[in-house]
């Protein structure tokens, strides 16, 4: 039987969070040796293939990167995106709004900063903020809360359609990891600025996140959604990699034919001299 692609394996198509193990390794590496290895290639063969959509100039990838307080988001910004040239990168982080943004449409600062053609986008943090904060918060109403979920997959079908293929990555962590990661945040004077006290807040409400995510993630499936198991970061940051390879290469960008004659340019160059 062939192995399965990562995008197979990971691919979300029944959203049932429980049955999720955060900890789990369902295809690739088993350690964090091998990972380490394979990420070193896939981080060749990104870079190239990268580059080569850069050049091409006509497509463009979006890495929307969505899970609770230290699942990684920013581990895989700097591992897995930090892989490829940054001049073909464009990151964005979206925090709670500014009262200015909140006057606005939820989908506007979004809309900001999206890739443009050649470049892969990453969000550590997305539009998704617009439909879990406001659940477990009760800052918006179930009808809206559908509306939003509509217009969510609306503006993903609009940007498949303009040339965007976006990767929807739901970093799965378990509250007992969390804790840890909260701690060591604490633990080290140089990751004290890390950390929130706010951070225990969201924590006291983590059933209820659990609950959002999984009404978020079972309404806005239009676009796929792939669970990465966060708890070991080294394989977290393999998986991600492994998607994004595996989009890259399914895309497979060109590079463009020169449009000037390639024979006459070499003559102009050898025969030319600078100082005559």
């Amino acid at each position: 039987m062939a192995k399965k692609s990562v995008r197979e394996a990971l691919r979300l198509d029944e959203v049932d969070l429980s049955t999720l193990d955060p900890a789990g390794r369902p295809v690739g590496p088993k350690n964090k040796k091998e990972a380490a290895e394979d990420l070193a290639a896939t981080g060749t063969e990104l870079d190239d293939l990268q580059e080569a959509l850069y050049a091409e100039n006509s497509r463009a990838v979006l890495l929307v990167l969505q899970g609770m307080d230290t699942s990684g988001k920013g581990g895989v910004v700097r591992h897995v995106v930090g892989l490829v040239n940054p001049q073909g990168v464009r990151i964005a982080s979206f925090k709670k709004p500014t009262p200015a943004e909140r006057r606005q449409h939820f989908l506007w600062r979004i809309k900001k900063v999206l890739p443009e053609k050649g470049r892969i986008g990453a969000f550590d943090r997305s539009h998704y903020e617009d439909v879990l904060v406001p659940k477990v918060e009760r800052l918006v109403n179930a009808a809206e809360l559908r509306k939003r979920y509509k217009e969510i997959n609306a503006f993903e079908q609009e940007l498949a359609d303009a040339g965007t293929t976006v990767i929807k990555c739901f970093l799965h962590i378990s509250p007992e990891v969390q804790k840890e990661r909260l701690l060591a945040r604490l633990d080290d004077p140089r990751k004290n600025w890390k950390y929130n006290p706010a951070d225990i807040d969201v924590r006291s409400k983590w059933s209820r996140y659990q609950a959002a995510y999984t009404q978020a993630l079972q309404n806005c499936s239009d676009t796929p959604w792939y669970a990465i198991p966060s708890d070991r970061k080294w394989y977290r940051n393999w998986a991600v990699s492994r998607l994004l390879l595996e989009t890259l290469r399914e895309l497979d960008p060109k590079f463009p034919p020169p449009a000037y004659d390639l024979e006459a340019e070499k003559a102009r160059l050898i025969s030319h001299d600078p100082l005559r």
